[in-house]
């Protein structure tokens, strides 16, 4: 197995497996249940996201182009829009 994307939460590594599994790539999520103990450990580098080292150089790139959207989702100044359904 090899580490295809370090996630900042659960919820964005949870992202990118489904993303990767509905490609075809099986996909792992190490370290899901370390978030828990996030008073005790840093908080950065917990949750990685692992693949087949022969799967990696597709989910690599599947993960890197997932990884730019939440990027500039985060830096826009409503970062909401667009997330959330709109209001009945």
């Amino acid at each position: 197995m090899r580490i295809v994307y370090e996630a900042e939460n659960i919820i964005d590594a949870n992202l990118v497996k489904n993303t990767l599994e509905h490609e075809g790539i099986v996909a792992f999520v190490s370290g899901h249940y370390l978030t828990g103990a996030a008073g005790e450990l840093p908080p950065m580098g917990l949750v990685k996201v692992m693949v087949s080292e022969i799967d990696w150089p597709r989910a690599r790139a599947i993960a890197e182009s997932i990884d730019a959207e939440l990027a500039e989702r985060r830096a826009a100044p409503d970062s909401d829009a667009g997330w959330l359904p709109e209001p009945a």
